[in-house]
């Protein structure tokens, strides 16, 4: 099944052909920004809708703080590219500039971003379907989950697999969504730039506060999520890897420019109000095509490139966990590859939180988006704030304006950070400003632990060699057979002092295991054990703790446990697992080494 569903193993050399292009890198790692367009600005006038109609206006000078900020970010992540070309974005800059702690802040940050990329993009994409077919809202969960199963075992068969299969979708959402802002450009033109429904300019409404105008623009703001992604994957480029890196991310702020632009503002014109059930998106699509073919190609584009978002994700996230766990912060599991050279454990666990996710927040999009962006958005903060550090201390050409742009950026990134921790903190936020401290400090347990380890494992090799050791081997029986035959010769073959040892229920048992193994005559100690309690463990382990008294303790302890092996997998439940049981406990035991014997039956 695992061939069927992932494919042949590859060859460590093969490698370097899981390089991307640009064509190809492009959708794979710019579709969770990409995508953004379908909820990012719909978030900002989510927080405006109490204001009715006359707060629409006020979204066109929050979506172009936005684009202003999306411009910046692509700037600074340009540099970061350049400077850092290893990978890791604001992970690797922060580590550089602000030591592991700083580094761990940003990657932990970044790793629950990812998450909440998985979960909100997959709802998102739910969310288009359900807003088209609205008979199908009762099974958005189960939806959700089949999605991100899907996309995990695409990713599992490899980068370029993946990366092939998930193109086009992307392709074909960006071709929409220009087609969608031409032909509403065109209908404004034959309309005079306005329609009856356009709301009018004026000043604020009363009810319209500072803090309101901060949370929408911060939630507006979920549609920068994703930008990092190039950076953090630079070394997933073909060569020349930095220059590619940079094209595709000057692609990117393009592209997300114009469409979020565009669409912004075509929304405003047909003064379109936030409507929980149907996405702004839909709508417009429905004001320019009605119902016909181009209505179900925009919301069918959607609900794929909405999907495929989260596939960025399974870019992001293996390899920043990889680079953390090389950097010890995280398990080192992290850093295996699979048999089609990805980061499989990446990927699995990923889709594992992301489902947990869905299921929590039972797959709705506004529930999942207050947690989103505070991890995003304080990654950003430090990857600017590093480069302005780097700037200041390498002073390079031009360095002043890099820093004025960083600065600058770093303080719009910080101002949405504690908005959304602040504004969104009882919708949620509060789950992220907990996990993420509880995810630094598991962070500095696992280095501590790897730091440890290794001082634990640290060899003087001039003073400590190998040398044989004296053993005694104890030999677990329940009887005598063949499988307790082929354990004793085992036992013998590594030590002369081997002893069976065997636990009786009852008295009459112990006696005639006594006579039988007096009639096997193997020369080898018996000795024997009566447990009230019908326990094989206990009456062993207080056996093995009277060997520590024993004049002339041995250095090791070896206990070899007998153990057949059915022909069949199903035979294995008709018999008692007691050598399970046993390796178990004694695996726990210092000082003890535990092995298995096994005798496979042939019937």
């Amino acid at each position: 099944m695992k061939r069927i569903l992932i494919g042949r193993p590859r060859k460590l050399r093969e490698l370097q052909d899981q390089r991307l292009s640009k064509l190809k890198a492009l959708p794979i790692l710019s579709s969770d920004a990409l995508s953004s367009v379908a909820y990012g600005y719909e978030a900002a006038l989510a927080e405006l809708a109490f204001a009715g109609v006359a707060g629409l206006w006020i979204g066109l000078p929050i979506a172009a703080l936005i684009v202003i900020l999306l411009i910046t970010l692509i700037l600074s992540y340009l540099q970061v590219i350049k400077a850092y070309p290893g990978g890791g974005g604001a992970y690797a800059v922060a580590s550089d500039q602000f030591g592991p702690v700083a580094g761990l802040v940003a990657g932990s940050a970044l790793l629950i971003d990812y998450t909440l990329t998985v979960a909100v993009s997959v709802s998102s994409g739910i969310a288009a379907i359900t807003s088209a077919f609205p008979n199908l809202l009762p099974w958005t969960v189960p939806m959700c989950i089949i999605s991100i199963l899907v996309i995990m075992i695409m990713n599992l068969r490899g980068l370029r697999e993946s990366a092939s299969a998930f193109m086009w979708p992307t392709y074909a959402f960006v071709f929409s969504m220009l087609v969608l802002i031409v032909v509403g450009f065109f209908h404004l033109q034959h309309a005079g730039w306005r329609y009856p429904t356009t709301p009018h300019m004026g000043s604020l409404p009363k009810d319209i506060t500072l803090i309101v105008l901060l949370r929408a623009f911060a939630s507006g703001c979920s549609a920068l999520t994703g930008i990092e992604a190039i950076s953090n994957a630079t070394p997933q480029f073909r060569d020349p890897v930095i220059k590619n890196a940079q094209k595709t991310l000057l692609w990117l702020g393009l592209l997300l420019g114009l469409m979020f632009a565009g669409t912004a503002y075509l929304a405003y014109i047909h003064g379109l109000q936030y409507n929980p059930n149907v996405t702004v998106l839909s709508r417009l699509a429905a004001v320019n095509f009605q119902s016909g073919f181009f209505y179900y190609f925009i919301q069918f584009s959607t609900f794929a490139v909405l999907i495929l978002a989260a596939n960025t994700s399974y870019s992001g996230f293996p390899l920043l966990a990889a680079l953390m766990a090389r950097d010890k912060f995280m398990p080192h599991m992290f850093m295996l590859r699979g048999d089609r050279l990805g980061y499989s454990n990446g990927i699995i666990v990923l889709s594992t939180l992301a489902i947990i996710m869905i299921v929590i927040f039972n797959g709705q999009t506004n529930a999942l988006i207050p947690l989103y962006a505070i991890g995003v958005f304080l990654s950003f903060t430090l990857a600017q704030t590093g480069l302005v550090k780097r700037w200041a201390k390498m002073k390079p050409d031009g360095w002043v304006w890099r820093g004025a742009i960083n600065t600058f950026g770093a303080f719009l990134s910080a101002i949405v950070t504690v908005v959304f921790s602040v504004a969104k903190f009882t919708q949620g936020a509060w789950i992220v400003l907990i996990v993420l401290p509880l995810l630094i400090m598991w962070g500095l347990k696992v280095r501590k632990h790897y730091e440890a380890v290794a001082n634990d494992l640290r060899i003087d090799m001039a003073r400590i060699k190998p040398c044989p050791h004296k053993t005694i081997v104890i030999v677990p029986i329940a009887g005598v057979n063949r499988v307790v035959a082929s354990t004793l010769s085992y036992a013998l073959s590594i030590s002369d002092q081997v002893i069976a040892f065997y636990v009786g229920f009852e008295d009459d048992a112990i006696v005639r295991m006594e006579d039988k193994w007096e009639q096997w005559n193997t020369g080898i100690r018996l000795v024997t054990a009566r447990s009230q309690y019908r326990s094989i463990v206990r009456p062993l382990m207080r056996f093995l703790a009277t060997i520590e008294n024993w004049e002339g303790e041995p250095d090791h302890v070896i206990v070899a446990i007998p153990q057949f092996i059915a022909k069949h997998w199903w035979q294995n439940l008709l018999h008692n697992q007691t050598s399970l049981m046993l390796r178990t406990i004694l695996l726990y035991r210092k000082d003890i080494v535990v092995t298995t014997v096994p005798y496979h039956l042939t019937r």
